[in-house]
């Protein structure tokens, strides 16, 4: 299974860009990444305790955390129960990659009881929490950015595409009008 330990080692690694600043204070992504080096190195359980410390605080991410070394017995003993837990911790409080876990939790039967409707339910909550997003003026104002470069990005390359016509239908005149010739002969 080290391609769990591969995964896993990735999802740590990315700790710092998926904190969520507004539950934490400055310290957080240092000692999140602290603590992903600790698990990294083998120092399971000096890392638990950075995590748990940061989870019981209502840092989803450090909660993830934990309920993934849970799951794939990552410097612990595998413990469903632990891993539902954290993954349920983080999800309630609108983690999307804890609300895709716990659907394929329920979708596999994984240490609990299989069961569609909660699976569905799981995968579907995020989509319905986050739905909100395009009405929010930030969102749309990045859209409308967004927008406005691909435009840009657009007419730039129409631009040089019609330079590059024109200087093909210029030399396609010039060899008909025989003035391709004259000019060589100079």
């Amino acid at each position: 299974m080290p391609y769990k330990k591969i995964i896993l080692s990735v999802c740590l690694s990315l700790i710092p860009m998926l904190s969520h600043a507004a539950e934490e204070s400055p310290n957080a992504d240092r000692e999140l990444y602290r603590a992903a080096m600790l698990h990294k190195g083998g120092e399971t359980p000096a890392a638990i305790g950075i995590w748990q410390k940061w989870a019981q605080q209502g840092n989803v991410d450090a909660a993830y955390n934990l309920a993934l070394i849970h799951q794939h017995a990552d410097g612990v003993v595998r413990n469903d129960a632990e891993a539902l837990r954290w993954y349920r911790y983080a999800a309630e409080r609108g983690d999307k990659p804890s609300q895709t876990q716990l659907g394929l939790i329920y979708m596999n039967g994984d240490g609990v009881p299989a069961d569609s409707a909660k699976a569905q339910e799981w995968f579907t909550k995020s989509r319905r929490e986050h739905a909100h997003h395009h009405h929010n003026a930030q969102f749309q104002q990045w859209q409308k950015q967004a927008r406005a470069l691909i435009e840009e990005r657009d007419r730039h390359g129409a631009a040089i595409a019609a330079i590059d016509e024109g200087a093909q239908t210029l030399a396609e005149l010039k060899r008909r009008a025989g003035m391709t010739a004259k000019l060589a002969a100079k």
